[in-house]
Formats: structure tokens, sequence, C-alpha cells
């Protein structure tokens, strides 16, 4: 109870200044996040006090730091799904990701990129300052640079390199444009929802979020604890935005849903995954391993094909530096 009141106390001093709730949902749709974590933490008046979470224009500050295989197949329909020549008519000499780790739109493009064997950069952008791109007019990200080219919107990026990778081809319509929309329609309202449907889920969300993301030790801190109590509670408002009744009914509808439309195939592009079959991959591999991610598997039949995914996509082929 101590634990809803403080959260509370953090909520409303949220809502205080115009635009303070659109940035946190459009921070919410930015927000998946993948870690484990068993500690019940208690968001107390006193750690309030002490990070100074009760000032409404710091936490109005954190507020912009919001982001959002169970079963594998046999080595020879891997083999068959990975595309490991990359295209010789698509060899760029540099390629850079500006993204935040836990961001499902930033996540389908690196999924594109993986399958595609395509070697990128990251640059992980400081969801407070944004100094890493400055340099660009578009303030979101997923930003990509191919040979000095600005990308935005990660559709959109996908169809260019999709039509870098394939020349002679268009883009796909139908079935597998149906269900691109459907991700990013659909899909992914469902997960903010579920990734901070308790104070716990929150924590263990931004316990992620703040240890993979561009944080100074400070914002670090202040993110973790004012970012959870933030989201958890603008998850409320998203799920009463989008209808929701049951964060987890949601959830598995919407991979049931999916399953349904594979109609018994391994992938949606058949023997291979297909456009669809990456979006839907990229925007839940972040929370795979939340507990969201962890009841979905075992309270769903996605599981066979997020394992086929898994080892279709194999290992990413970002650059370490």
């Amino acid at each position: 109870m101590r634990r809803v009141n403080g959260l509370a106390t953090v909520g409303r001093a949220l809502t205080c200044g115009g635009t303070v709730e659109k940035r946190l949902a459009q921070a919410a749709l930015m927000s998946t996040c993948s870690s484990s974590s068993s500690n019940s933490h208690i968001f107390s008046q006193k750690l309030a006090d002490r990070l100074g979470l009760s000032h409404p224009s710091l936490v109005r500050r954190v507020a912009g730091t919001m982001l959002f295989s169970v079963a594998a197949s046999s080595m020879a329909q891997d083999a068959l799904a990975k595309e490991k020549p990359r295209s010789e008519k698509f060899l760029p000499r540099e390629v850079v990701l500006y993204q935040y780790e836990a961001c499902p739109f930033c996540n389908k493009v690196k999924a594109f990129l993986d399958y595609y064997n395509i070697p990128y950069k990251i640059v992980e952008v400081n969801p407070i300052s944004k100094k890493e791109i400055k340099w660009s007019d578009y303030k979101k990200v997923p930003i990509l640079k191919v040979d000095g080219e600005q990308m935005v919107d990660s559709s959109d990026i996908i169809d260019k390199l999709f039509y870098r990778i394939n020349p002679d081809s268009s883009i796909p319509d139908g079935e597998e444009k149906k269900w691109r929309e459907w991700v990013d329609n659909h899909l992914v309202h469902v997960l903010s929802p579920n990734i901070y449907r308790s104070t716990s889920e929150a924590l263990e969300s931004f316990d992620y979020i703040t240890t993979h993301g561009n944080f100074s030790f400070t914002e670090r801190l202040v993110a973790k604890y004012a970012g959870a109590a933030a989201m958890y509670f603008v998850s409320k408002k998203l799920k009463k935005k989008h209808n929701i009744t049951d964060e987890r009914a949601a959830l598995y509808e919407a991979a049931e849903t999916w399953v349904d439309a594979l109609n018994g195939r391994h992938y949606l592009g058949g023997s291979k995954p297909n456009l669809a079959d990456l979006a839907v991959f990229g925007v839940l591999r972040p929370i795979r391993y939340l507990t969201s991610g962890k009841d979905m598997v075992e309270h769903t039949r996605i599981g066979e094909w997020y394992g086929r995914m898994e080892n279709a996509v194999g290992e990413s082929a970002r650059i370490k530096e």
C-alpha cells in the first residue's frame, strides 16, 4: 500500500505541465525491455525525497527518458531460413544505427540488419540530452545512416533497405503488408501495459533500460525509480486508451492471433521469414525474457515460431567497437 501511495505522488507530479502526458505516452510506445530482476524495491517517500522526485521539473525531465526460445527447428531449416550471403548489389561501407536499446522500433530495424547480415555500428542515444543526434533535424529514434545518408522511421528504413538488397523486387503487399501494419498499429500498443503492469514489473523493465541505456550515474539512478513509477501510471492510461481490460489477456490474444496467421507455416513467409516475421520478432525480442515475455511463451503457442526466428535471425551483425 505504501508503494502504491508513493507511486501516486510521483504520478501526480508528472501530470503537472501541459505536454508531460503527451511525452509520457510517446515514451511508452518506445519502451520495451528485458532483464532478470527478483528484487521488489519499494518506492518510499524517503527515496523520493533523496532523489528530488517530487519536484515537477525534475520528473518531467526524467519523463523524457522513458523508453519503452523455446523450440528450435532443424539445422537444415535454419540454414535455409538464414540469409547468409549478403546481396552483392548492396554492400554499404558504413551503417550506423542511432537508437535506444529498449526501443521496439529500433529492434525492428536491428532484426532486419541481423537477418540480412548487414554489419552495423550502434550509437546509443542519451534520452535526456539527445546530444548524439543533435546533428539531425529528426529527433526520434531509430535513425539509420547508410554511407552518410540519413534514413528515419523504422518501416521506411526497412523498405529502403529491402529495395537495395532486392532492386528488382517491389515491397510485398497483401498479407505481408497487413501484418507489418498490425505490428505498428496494434502489437506495440499491447507491450507497455504488460511490461509496466505492476510495480515490480516496471522496476524490472527499468533495471534493463538504465543498465543498457546511455545514462550518467545520476540519470541512471533517477530514471530507474522515477521512470518505473511514471510508466506504471502511464501504462494504466494507455490500457484505457487502447481499450485493454486485461493486459495479459491482450498479450496472449495478440500472440495467438499471430500464430493463427501463420496457418501451419514455419513463417508467414513460408520456408523463410518475410518482413512481417522480422517485424513481429523485432518488437518482441526485447521483452522475451521479461516476466511478460516468459508468460507469453508459457501460455500461448508462439514459442515454436519464436524459437525458429531466433535461429533464423542468428547472431547480431553489430560491429563491436
